[in-house]
This record gives structure tokens, sequence and C-alpha cells, in this order.
């Protein structure tokens, strides 16, 4: 979890092959509206990401009833958006890709031919939740070396079931 340009998708796949499980990317999920929205460098608000969220907690129920499990990259901005996601399916567990703005906006400046803006950076920072104690996960700093990342994240994965 994490904003735009926290390295979600490159600690996912990574992860992902680690643990020797499928990868999801929730971006594939996003209804051509909300691509269209986003690109036009306007924020979805709450009803624009509903669909978009039940469609992945569908993801994530097959992939516990399959036994299989999965790693998912998606924002998961809101407590509310976790409590969703982590209601799909048991085990389901957070890595929150802890960013500082101006580094984020500078990633996905730098992105070609992704449909999220480096203006919409500032709207991402204003929904975060921060993962809170409570909830199953770890919050690592995505400045870091993609691969540590990985073996921090596969290690708590590990502890934790």
């Amino acid at each position: 979890m994490g904003v735009s340009g926290a390295g979600k998708s490159t600690v996912g796949r990574l992860l992902a092959q680690r643990l020797m499980v499928p990868f999801l990317e929730a971006d594939d999920l996003h209804p051509a509206a909300n691509r269209a929205k986003m690109a036009a460098g306007r924020p979805l608000d709450d009803e624009d990401r509903r669909p978009w969220l039940l469609s992945l907690t569908d993801r994530i129920r097959e992939a516990t009833e399959s036994g299989q499990g999965a790693v998912v990259a998606c924002s998961a901005l809101r407590r509310e958006y976790r409590d969703l996601l982590r209601a799909a399916g048991a085990g389901v567990w957070f890595l929150d890709l802890a960013l500082d703005r101006a580094t984020a906006a500078e990633r996905v400046a730098r992105r070609a031919g992704h449909f999220m803006p480096a203006a919409l950076v500032d709207s991402q920072y204003a929904a975060l939740e921060p993962l809170r104690p409570d909830e199953p996960g770890l919050t690592v700093d995505a400045a870091g070396d993609p691969r540590a990342i990985v073996d921090a994240a596969a290690n708590a994965v590990r502890a934790a079931n």
C-alpha cells in the first residue's frame, strides 16, 4: 500500500516472486472512467473508488479461497478501504511503503505511459491514513532498496503466519 510512486508495483512483483504467489496490479482493475478522471488531473473520490475496491475484494476472496494467496499492489490509502479489503480474506496483511511527498512526485513525473499524473500526488497524501499499529502489517521506508524492502516484508509475512 502507499501513494503513487511509492514502489507498490516494483516491490509487489518482487515479493510475489519471493513468496511464489500470483501478483495482482490493482490499477488494472480501475474502470475506464476512473482512469480517464485521473488522467485529466482530477482525484478520485470514495464514490469512484467503491466499485474498484469491491472488485479487489472479489479477487482477494478468490485468492484466499483457493489457498494460493497473492500479492496485491494497491494504494489502500484509507483505513476504511483496508478494513474492507481485510474483511475479504483471512490473513490479509499490509506492507505500507512510506515515502516523502517530494520523492513520490519526482518518481511519478518520471514515469511514462501511466494514467496517474504527478499533479495528483498531493491529493493522495491528503487522503492517506498510514498503517496503524492495530492493523496487520509493516511500515517501511520506500526510498530504500526494493530488494531490502522485500527481504523485510518476506520475513515479516512468514513471522505473521
